[in-house]
């Protein structure tokens, strides 16, 4: 999805480089003039291995937070086991 976005982007940034504009005036004695304008952007070239780099970072930057978070709540769970000592407890029917 993000590699169609990236190609769409692109070509939309390609299409809009140039613009030309003309114009045609005529005056009372009949004369024609025509002035034609065209503006052209010049756009920075992108550094794609620069562009891949950040995407291997982001990526094990998501994986690492991904571990910790699973890291962390694993050792809550132990904690919590700790400090429940479930060899002690009666059951009680409520029936």
């Amino acid at each position: 999805m993000r590699k169609i976005l990236v190609v769409t982007t692109l070509l939309l940034l390609a299409a809009c480089q140039q613009e030309t504009q003309t114009n045609a005036t005529v005056s009372d004695t009949g004369t024609t003039q025509t002035s034609t304008t065209t503006v052209t952007a010049t756009m920075p070239q992108i550094d794609t291995a620069a562009t891949a780099e950040a995407t291997r970072d982001a990526a094990d930057a998501a994986r690492d937070a991904a571990h910790k978070t699973g890291t962390a709540l694993e050792e809550a769970g132990k904690k919590i086991q700790e400090k429940t000592d479930t060899s002690n407890t009666t059951k009680t029917d409520t029936h």
